[in-house]
């Protein structure tokens, strides 16, 4: 045998062994995602006032304010009745409900939904101070004095509150002081708080006494501020295994081409993308980590394995949107292992309107039908108040 005939079959002999080594050299770690988002019990509030001096809502006025409620939501508003030591207006606990039985909003007159309170933290007599519990006031008709009309604009799914002072000529003629209003969040299909402002039969607070004796909203719109924010379940989470230099599952820039990524985006379902990439070439594995909504404070992971040279895809829902996704914005070697959160963003899939999130009727969430639109698959942008990414998910590979 030539040396030359050697030299080859001892190079193709290594060559060989090289590829098998490569090939054994199986990857293994856990891939972990975690719903970090800080529970808050209101996903929206605010303040209202008088457009005069002193900012109090005068007989024959009226103030309106809007905000964004799906099925189930709540809305909870309280203010002064001025000419009183104590009594404040407010709706029953747990506030207006929004939409009817089937769904629908509802809108026009809604005034018997107001009702009038005594804080029991003032003799009403004499104004001195006294410690009893919070009562309704029974002998004044509250929808006699207040007048409440809702309107409202199904895309944006935003409600707007008028609020008319109608007590001018009465026995019981007052102004209303400046106010704070609020919408209840919603976590597993319950409000996350049914007595927002006050406890009826119960002592009262600083906050409410503030603004039943003398009128001030700042200390209940301050708690309430710090009460308010944007959470969200997320969905099982798609894990891809694959090889090449394109994310399999999705590329900015680009329209979704309903091969299963809309059914993550708009209903938190992995199975058709699932099924979609088992067939596609270059996929050398596919992951769901959970079987069930990751709500704040859960997590979920998976074992997956991989070789060298693969790269890592993942997408799950911002459960509380229309079609939102986090996903990973750049490559992912199959063998960075740690924190990926860094290397994760929010997409709007671009194939459903936006409505504010958690407070949208046509969101899943609230059993809702998208409102479909044409759009490219981009970031999400800053008209909604949407945390940042490291306040709602991390993702890690151990």
């Amino acid at each position: 045998m030539s040396a030359i005939l050697l030299a080859s079959l001892m190079g193709a002999m290594t060559s060989c062994k090289k590829d098998n080594n490569n090939m054994s050299q199986t990857l293994r770690g856990a891939f972990v995602v975690e719903n970090t988002a800080v529970i808050k019990d209101f996903v929206e509030s605010g303040t209202f006032r008088g457009t005069g001096t002193p900012p109090v809502v005068f007989p024959g006025q009226t103030i309106n304010f809007k905000f964004h409620a799906g099925k189930g939501q709540r809305l909870m508003f309280t203010t002064m009745y001025g000419a009183s030591k104590d009594w404040f207006f407010a709706p029953e606990n747990p506030g207006i409900a929004l939409y009817n039985e089937s769904g629908l909003p509802i809108t026009g007159d809604i005034s018997n939904q107001i009702k009038l309170w005594d804080n029991g933290s003032k003799d009403n007599m004499t104004g001195a101070v006294e410690s009893k519990p919070i009562t309704m006031v029974t002998m004044v008709n509250a929808s006699s004095l207040m007048k409440l009309n809702l309107s409202y604009q199904a895309d944006l799914s935003e409600f707007t509150l008028s609020i008319s002072n109608t007590s001018g000529g009465t026995t019981n003629e007052t102004p209303f002081s400046p106010g704070v209003w609020a919408i209840s969040n919603v976590l597993g299909g319950a409000l996350l708080n049914n007595e927002p402002f006050y406890k009826m039969g119960m002592l009262t607070n600083p906050e409410i006494t503030a603004i039943a004796e003398g009128g001030n909203n700042i200390p209940l719109a301050t708690k309430t501020m710090t009460a308010t924010g944007v959470i969200t379940g997320l969905s099982p989470v798609l894990i891809v295994v694959y090889q090449g230099n394109m994310n399999p599952i999705f590329q900015a820039g680009t329209k979704d081409m309903n091969n299963g990524l809309k059914e993550v985006a708009q209903m938190g379902d992995p199975a058709k993308l699932k099924n979609y990439l088992m067939q596609k070439q270059g996929i050398k594995k596919v992951y769901v980590a959970g079987d069930a909504p990751i709500a704040p404070g859960a997590k979920v992971s998976v074992q997956i394995e991989s070789n060298p040279g693969d790269k890592i895809a993942y997408v799950t829902m911002f459960g509380y949107s229309n079609d939102w996704f986090y996903a990973n914005e750049g490559e992912v070697s199959a063998q960075t292992k740690g924190d990926l959160t860094a290397k994760t963003a929010l997409f709007n899939d671009g194939t459903a309107v936006d409505q504010y999130p958690g407070a949208g009727n046509n969101q899943a969430l609230f059993g809702g039908k998208a409102i479909l639109e044409s759009k490219d698959i981009s970031k999400v942008g800053t008209m909604y108040p949407v945390p940042q990414v490291s306040s709602v998910i991390k993702v890690s590979y151990q």
